[in-house]
């Protein structure tokens, strides 16, 4: 199983890791970083997306911290 990791904000591919572990250990792993279950995503295929947030966007939203208020800025 592969997990993909995409911008919450701007859809950019961030990475693709291999992951040999169930669900489970990948929310606990995603729990330790910070990031909340709402940001996985599993399609009908089984292909797992984790949204999170990229570089570009981070340094938007320090520019702009009122951008924290929106789920997604960006159209």
């Amino acid at each position: 199983m592969t997990v993909k990791y995409r911008c919450r904000h701007c859809e950019t591919e961030i990475g693709t890791l291999p992951f040999d572990a169930d669900e489970t250990i990948l929310k606990l792993h995603l729990f330790e970083v910070g990031e909340i279950d709402d940001y996985i995503e599993k399609d009908a295929n089984g292909q797992t997306t984790v949204h999170c947030i990229c570089e570009s966007c981070e340094d938007s939203l320090k520019q702009f911290p009122d951008y924290h208020a929106l789920k997604k800025w960006l159209q």
